[in-house]
């Protein structure tokens, strides 16, 4: 049977499937080459999921201007086109670091909510036991991912495993974590992700989502603190952030009109609102 070439969005040769788009990494196993690892850079727009598990010790590490400190027994994620920083020491003393992209994601059988990190926490701690199962998992996918020939299926079904622990310690401290509330609430995260350069109206998202203005606002209050327009604004002034962290250094005017706004005025008055400061005096930051 013919192989269909897909294309993956992981860097050249970073794949261990010759099939799946995933890379595992622990102290003993997996590192790229020290001169590839420097085409990189220690920050990034991240092109895949990507996850870090601690076993020992104590790791720093950057998602989106965030800094977080994952500790025994913790795991950190972060998601396609979020902003990476990572440490220049190592992870821990023991630690698995996993990689995958959205085809990888599509060939599971099921969904994971938590991937949209809808309660806007990308850290999770884990109690002994579920800790050691999913230190148990990881310790087979890196057995699997060791020969590049193994066959996809196997790998499929322990990484499907390994999510769904992941999602249920994320919800754990929900009373119904996958209820009706938390799904009209990634919805909203999803449209607004599909549609965001173009502005839509709380009328239009409440529309699409089949539900009243007012629930829409109670629901995405709720999950994040936030009016559904502050969540809409804060995740341009995001997007801005990050062109202009990984420079993709536009004139204002450019970048306003990149983001969907028409007058660029109005975006530079926005972006120093929401950020406190003006887009130069972020560049300035950045310098």
């Amino acid at each position: 049977m013919k192989t269909t070439t897909r294309k993956h969005s992981l860097p050249p040769d970073f794949s261990q499937n010759d099939q799946l788009p995933i890379r595992i990494v622990s102290p003993d196993f997996g590192h790229l080459p020290k001169d590839v690892i420097g085409k990189y850079g220690l920050t990034r727009r991240l092109p895949y999921y990507f996850f870090l598990f601690v076993l020992e010790g104590t790791s720093r590490h950057g998602v989106d201007l965030d800094e977080f400190e994952i500790g025994k027994n913790e795991l950190l994620f972060s998601l396609p086109h979020q902003m990476q920083q990572l440490p220049e020491s190592a992870h821990g003393k023991d630690y698995y670091k996993l990689g995958f992209d959205e085809e990888c994601l599509s060939r599971l059988p099921r969904q994971y909510p938590f991937l949209l990190n809808p309660l806007n926490q990308h850290k999770i701690a884990f109690p002994h036991a579920a800790a050691a199962r999913l230190c148990s998992i990881f310790e087979i996918l890196k057995n699997l991912l060791g020969t590049p020939d193994t066959e996809p299926d196997l790998i499929l079904a322990h990484l499907n495993s390994l999510l769904t622990e992941i999602n249920t310690a994320y919800f754990a401290g929900q009373e119904r974590p996958v209820d009706d509330r938390i799904s009209k609430f990634i919805g909203f995260k999803v449209f607004v992700e599909n549609n965001l350069t173009d502005h839509p109206t709380i009328r239009d998202i409440a529309e699409a989502l089949a539900m009243s203005q007012d629930s829409l606002y109670q629901i995405v209050k709720q999950y994040s603190g936030l009016s559904p327009k502050e969540f809409v604004t804060d995740r341009l002034i995001l997007e801005a952030r990050r062109r202009l962290y990984y420079g993709e250094r536009t004139s204002v005017k450019e970048l306003a009109f990149d983001l969907g706004f028409n007058d660029p005025d109005y975006f530079s008055r926005l972006f120093k609102k929401v950020t406190g400061k003006t887009v130069a005096g972020f560049f300035q930051d950045l310098s």
